[in-house]
């Protein structure tokens, strides 16, 4: 995912009770925590993706989250500024889509088993669904779309590991149908011994991330349309605690590209989240 900035201000102004940022995982791939119930948090996220021909797509988008439960948890997100658009379809973030659309997400925790002094197991399935704002992309009409997907993994002090995978799905429209996706990625996280610090202090994590898509070509009536890719990325990303705060960025390069004739092949991506944590009384 690319670089994601936050614009936080002045929403939050309401009384709130801090809880710690101890929930966010990796950038791009699937992860397993959720927040504890009754918790809040506001993420916006800038990414960006450039394409060998100087082709470059952006998109600023915020995203809302509530924990109904300790396991179950909620979420939105909205685009606030898209530019360009004339790179394939790619899903990116495993939780926040990369185009003109509100999805709604619901993410329930189903295992959580303790191993050893301070590691966890965990798992974590996720649905949703997508409006899209665009009548067409590409010539082809939208449609809205559903979205399954789930992680699992394992966490400790120094050492984290979670692999990840979902499906989006398109109805059709007029006969006009969105190509699917097929996403999956695999993470491993690392703290430095200086960096597992006391609560209530800066606490950093540094993560190699890679995602493998393989983007279903786009109908129009019976025609297939020239916008199916496979692609896998693979990069460094870090994430910064602190306080209610979390910060996230990272960047991923391409190690294998396959798409459809005369469409772009991507150069690189880059990510960058802000996440507010809250409780709202």
């Amino acid at each position: 995912m690319i670089v994601r900035m936050a614009a936080l201000a002045c929403v939050l102004c309401a009384p709130s009770h801090v809880v710690q940022a101890a929930g966010h995982g990796p950038v791009f791939g699937g992860t397993t925590p959720t927040l504890g119930k009754g918790g809040w948090s506001l993420d916006t996220a800038w990414t960006l993706r450039t394409s060998d021909d100087d082709a470059r797509e952006q998109m600023l988008k915020t995203m809302l989250s509530f924990g109904v439960t300790e396991t179950l948890q909620v979420s939105a997100s909205l685009p606030i500024a898209m530019s360009g658009g004339a790179l394939p379809e790619a899903r990116m973030m495993s939780l926040m889509s990369n185009e003109r659309e509100l999805e709604v997400l619901a993410g329930y925790r189903f295992q959580r088993r303790v191993i050893g002094i301070g590691g966890r197991q965990e798992s974590t399935a996720y649905a949703g669904w997508t409006m899209p704002f665009d009548s067409t992309r590409g010539g082809v009409r939208t449609s809205p779309s559903l979205y399954v997907g789930g992680a699992t993994g394992y966490a400790s002090r120094s050492h984290y590991l979670w692999v990840g995978a979902g499906i989006q799905h398109f109805t059709k429209s007029g006969g006009d149908q969105l190509g699917g996706s097929r996403f999956a990625s695999i993470v491993y996280g690392f703290r430095p011994k200086p960096l597992r610090v006391e609560a209530n202090k800066p606490d950093a994590r540094l993560f190699v991330e890679a995602t493998a898509e393989n983007r279903l070509a786009a109908r129009v009536g019976s025609l297939e349309q020239p916008t199916a890719a496979r692609t896998v990325f693979v990069g460094p990303t870090t994430l910064i605690l602190y306080k209610a705060y979390a910060f996230e960025a990272g960047v991923l390069f391409p190690a294998y590209q396959r798409v459809d004739a005369g469409r772009s092949k991507e150069h690189v991506r880059v990510a960058v989240n802000v996440s507010y944590f809250f409780w709202l009384k």
